[in-house]
């Protein structure tokens, strides 16, 4: 099949869901305000002001132990100061993207699974993208949105397109070697990383994240030399070996042949990243009660 047949196959599919979730109107004036060199604090501040509810879990998230600032934040101004206009876009997208699918007819295993991998996978891409800087610098916040995001493709088969989902479900059950993508594929004719990719492309956020979601599990395939979307790639991995049960080991598959060297991380570093991620994990719970989780 080629590139084009799926990207048609993607868009038919996201093209008939009705009622998809989109960022709000907040995100979309962040992004434009940001875009703007001549930005300032004021204005980011000023935009979040309409939206009382995002300032509230924005300054939240600021004060959680994510950031482990010294002092409290009181006001969203002082947040934009302090973690920066990108940080507070970042932190509106997954804030936003948490509520988004919050209180849906979903299965709570999967809900609960699904969050906490994703958050897991956010975390490890923030300590990747601050630790390996060989293959240039990474904004850590903007690592952690498109961590998160990763596997959005998945929340949104199994919301919005039960059918598939089902067929899914079916395979999945007698196939206990392959990755989740690989059953999709042979189900579906699509995986949720080209259903997560072409939202992405729906709700303009940046290229490079689009990129990061569409290629998690084949990041050569990108044609990019962009180390965000490696880091995902290696995030996704170390997730699952970190927290994977025994009896899921089926599911953690391996990474891509050269996205170690090409990142420049050797397999000592890579343990030493799963214990970072442990560490790192326990600040996840601003999140997950955002998620409606705790």
């Amino acid at each position: 099949m080629t590139t084009g047949t799926i990207d048609n196959k993607v868009k038919s599919v996201i093209s008939n869901i009705r009622n998809l979730p989109t960022p709000p109107i907040v995100f979309n004036q962040i992004q434009k305000v940001i875009n703007d060199p001549k930005a300032s604090a004021t204005a980011v501040a000023a935009i979040l002001a309409e939206d009382p509810a995002m300032s509230v879990k924005v300054l939240k998230l600021t004060n959680s132990a994510f950031y482990g600032l010294a002092r409290e934040v009181d006001s969203v101004k002082q947040a934009v100061v302090i973690v920066g206009m990108e940080a507070i876009k970042n932190l509106v997208l997954s804030a936003s993207v948490l509520d988004m699918f919050k209180g849906r007819d979903v299965n709570p295993d999967f809900q609960d699974r699904y969050w906490r991998h994703s958050l897991a996978t956010g975390f490890c891409c923030r300590i990747l993208a601050k630790n390996f800087k060989a293959r240039g610098f990474v904004d850590a916040d903007a690592a952690f949105s498109a961590g998160l995001l990763h596997d959005v493709g998945k929340m949104i088969i199994c919301c919005f397109l039960p059918d598939e989902y089902k067929k899914y479900i079916e395979l999945r059950d007698n196939n206990q070697s392959d990755q989740d993508y690989l059953v999709e594929q042979q189900t579906l004719d699509f995986t949720h990383a080209e259903i997560g990719g072409f939202l992405a492309l729906q709700w303009k956020l940046p290229e490079k994240l689009g990129t990061a979601i569409t290629y998690h599990h084949n990041p050569a395939e990108s044609g990019s030399n962009d180390p965000l979307v490696y880091i995902v790639h290696i995030a996704n991995y170390l997730s699952k070996k970190t927290f994977y049960d025994n009896d899921e080991q089926y599911l953690i598959g391996s990474l891509d042949d050269g996205v170690l060297d090409f990142m420049q991380i050797d397999d000592e570093k890579l343990e030493q990243m799963c214990e970072e991620l442990r560490e790192e994990y326990l600040k996840a719970e601003t999140f997950m009660q955002m998620a409606g989780l705790t």
